[in-house]
């Protein structure tokens, strides 16, 4: 894995992924993990979650890490605070654009399907397949059902796009073909494409709360495992890939630690605050 306590370096905060790193592949927060992040904390690391999930994603994992500090949601979208259930800042998909990128891969795509995070609220189209990981949405009165266009109407933080009939790689490209500079195009691992306002990365919004807060990148390590973590990677002064990571995430880590099902993160977390003692 590589030793932190190079040149005596002192990091300030921890970016942290969440599924595929720092959850288990069930979705589970190991004990080993949830004393790391514990322990860390104590040690005076700022421990900041930066996750694709919605908020109300972040807030159904958060008593199991026992993290109550500050969360970015939505591949930088939202700035969200866990222990209040506020929204900070949020960043939207404008609803021109929705409308033009929707418009646009309807007619490439017929059998595409869309879902819509905007900030608290959430909805998607009759024909969007429900998550097998997320099966309450189904019987969510909250989720909202209808066209896109009209569900996105006040903008979206987060368009999520999806097709059965097509490969992630290719459904990856088309989305980025079509959506052009209107917007910034990833995916984190599930079977669809996430679409958020043009810049909005994990990577610039954790720059910019950085900024706020007076820590430097040098200052930062930050852990992923999908392409949508590669540009936080890229910024942060110490890169960590888990072990189950994909090859892009892995070339532009620093260091690789083990999977997410061998408490990979919690092993770093421990020679970081080791190095801070």
């Amino acid at each position: 894995m590589g030793d932190l306590r190079f040149s005596g370096h002192q990091y300030r905060l921890a970016a942290l992924d969440l599924d595929g790193t720092l959850l288990r592949s069930d979705g589970t927060v190991s004990a080993r993990t949830r004393a790391a992040l514990q322990k860390a904390e104590q040690g005076g690391l700022t421990l900041l979650l930066v996750t694709a999930r919605p908020p109300r994603r972040v807030s159904e994992i958060a008593e199991q890490l026992g993290v109550r500090g500050l969360a970015i949601c939505s591949n930088g979208g939202v700035l969200y605070d866990i222990g209040s259930q506020r929204l900070l800042r949020e960043q939207r998909l404008g609803a021109d654009a929705i409308s033009r990128l929707v418009v646009s891969l309807r007619a490439a795509a017929p059998a595409i399907a869309f879902a819509v995070e905007a900030g608290a609220h959430y909805g998607c189209e009759h024909g969007y397949v429900i998550q097998a990981e997320h099966p309450e949405d189904a019987q969510d009165p909250r989720m909202r059902r209808g066209d896109v266009l009209e569900l996105g109407r006040d903008g979206a933080t987060k368009l999520i796009v999806q097709h059965g009939g097509a490969t992630l790689n290719d459904l990856l490209a088309l989305t980025r073909e079509h959506a052009g500079a209107l917007a910034t195009v990833t995916h984190s691992g599930s079977n669809f494409v996430e679409v958020s306002a043009a810049g909005v990365t994990k990577a610039l919004a954790l720059a910019s709360y950085c900024e706020e807060i007076a820590v430097d990148a040098a200052a930062v390590i930050a852990f992923g495992d999908m392409p949508n973590d590669v540009p936080m990677l890229s910024w942060a002064g110490c890169a960590v890939a888990v072990a189950n990571a994909h090859p892009e995430v892995l070339a532009a880590a620093q260091l690789h630690t083990a999977s997410n099902d061998e408490d990979g993160v919690a092993l770093v977390l421990e020679q970081v605050v080791a190095a801070r003692s």
